[in-house]
């Protein structure tokens, strides 16, 4: 049994946004102050990914956990009307998993960041894994566009001095 009536239930769950969230705005900030540009919701891709950064051919979903069941304290299940919430939830969960083997077929790289590695206390590491993977895509890419060599390129005509007895 819901503790609320009908109505002030109906005006909370109709003031939650799907876009333009805190966290999706933490990402976006922080992309764009480190000179990654971005497209925002892109419909022609399946799932209107969060964040699509075209030049990596990378996609970013931001996801509540709440709403998507990520396994921490904010993703639990809530005690009322539970086989509703249930069945959403598992859907959710599901959909989540085709969008991302859809992409994954159409030749896109997906991340998924939670909405709770985007507290105070881990917000920073976080952002910077999520520029560390970039640059790693970046340089694999140019890895294969180029065909750079494995191994290290010496710089300098000189041999390696040596040391000790010759």
């Amino acid at each position: 049994m819901d503790t609320i009536s009908k109505e002030q239930r109906s005006r909370t769950m109709s003031r939650i946004r799907s876009n333009n969230t805190k966290p999706e705005m933490l990402v976006r900030r922080f992309l764009y102050a480190n000179g990654f540009r971005y497209r925002v919701n892109v419909k022609t891709l399946p799932g209107t990914p969060d964040i699509v950064l075209k030049k990596f051919h990378l996609v970013i979903f931001i996801h509540g956990c709440f709403w998507h069941s990520h396994e921490c304290q904010n993703g639990r299940m809530p005690k009322t009307n539970v086989a509703f919430w249930q069945q959403k939830l598992t859907r959710n969960k599901e959909r989540d998993a085709e969008v991302r083997e859809k992409l994954r077929c159409m030749g896109w790289k997906t991340l998924i960041v939670w909405e709770c590695q985007l507290k105070p206390a881990i917000r920073q590491q976080t952002l910077q894994e999520i520029a560390y993977i970039l640059n790693s895509v970046e340089l694999e890419r140019l890895h294969t566009k180029y065909k750079l060599p494995e191994e290290p390129i010496r710089i300098a005509a000189e041999e390696a001095p040596r040391y000790g007895k010759c």
